[in-house]
């Protein structure tokens, strides 16, 4: 069963409520409708679960560039003090450690800038899914008040225990 199931299912709860004449109001199976909210919680796209891990996994990736990049510093130290010992290749050296540390730090920019890029094309992704999820609330939520809103200028809700279907 689907949320759109689920939201029908608790329209036809309220619809057989025991009305209440002259009140407006009607009397409705308490644990009926708090089991078709429990079933709406879990059925629930899971895209906020999906959202949570998109979050989790930029996190994760941020912290593993960084982690390369500085394993990359950390090695090309090392080949640098290595080499700075070895008299007859320092300014090759040199050169060469410069180059490594500017091709780190270049590595390390365009893999963070991809992986916010990426974060953030999921996350717009994710964005746009919410807010049809949110749109799709809204017209079941509208759609249930014009029907009740129906049934009122009908003179539908004035009799008591009347069923539409």
């Amino acid at each position: 069963m689907d949320i759109l199931e689920l939201i029908d299912n608790l329209e036809d709860a309220v619809e057989k409520g025991l009305n209440i004449p002259l009140a407006g109001k009607c009397l409705l199976d308490k644990d009926e409708l708090l089991d078709l909210i429990q079933e709406m919680r879990l059925k629930l796209p899971d895209d906020l679960k999906q959202a949570k891990w998109v979050k989790d996994e930029r996190q994760r990736i941020l912290l593993e560039a960084q982690k390369e990049a500085n394993d990359i510093i950390k090695s090309t130290e090392d080949k640098i003090i290595s080499m700075i010992n070895e008299n007859e290749i320092t300014k090759r050296a040199k050169a060469q450690a410069e180059e490594i540390i500017g091709n780190a730090a270049k590595r390390s920019k365009e893999i963070k800038q991809g992986t916010r890029k990426y974060a953030d094309d999921v996350l717009a992704d994710m964005e746009k899914i919410m807010e049809q999820t949110l749109s799709t609330l809204r017209n079941n939520r509208i759609e249930l008040h014009d029907k009740e809103a129906k049934k009122i200028t009908r003179g539908e809700d004035s009799g008591a225990g009347q069923d539409e279907e």
